[in-house]
């Protein structure tokens, strides 16, 4: 999937998948190797193998919608870069 991209999708009450070519890095910018090209983030802060979803959320009762709440970050990026009228 070289140059592909990725796709991050939010499951209901669960983890962020994440599928196609992509970079994970630490809060210090240190490369992490997920050894795969599709991974599960965790969403609930509770998993034990962080940033990687355990299904820990089943267990702890999270609650998150699958839709996004905010507007995307490419619109907030557009509309910023529109000139004032």
């Amino acid at each position: 999937m070289q140059g592909a991209g990725a796709t991050i999708t939010p499951y209901r009450d669960g983890p962020l998948i994440v599928r196609g070519d992509f970079r994970l890095v630490d809060q210090d910018g240190a490369e992490i190797d997920p050894g795969r090209n599709t991974i599960a983030l965790c969403r609930c802060g509770k998993s034990g193998i962080k940033p990687f979803c355990d299904g820990t959320h089943k267990r702890s009762g999270f609650s998150a919608p699958s839709a996004s709440s905010r507007p995307r970050p490419a619109q907030i990026i557009r509309e910023a870069g529109r000139p004032e009228a």
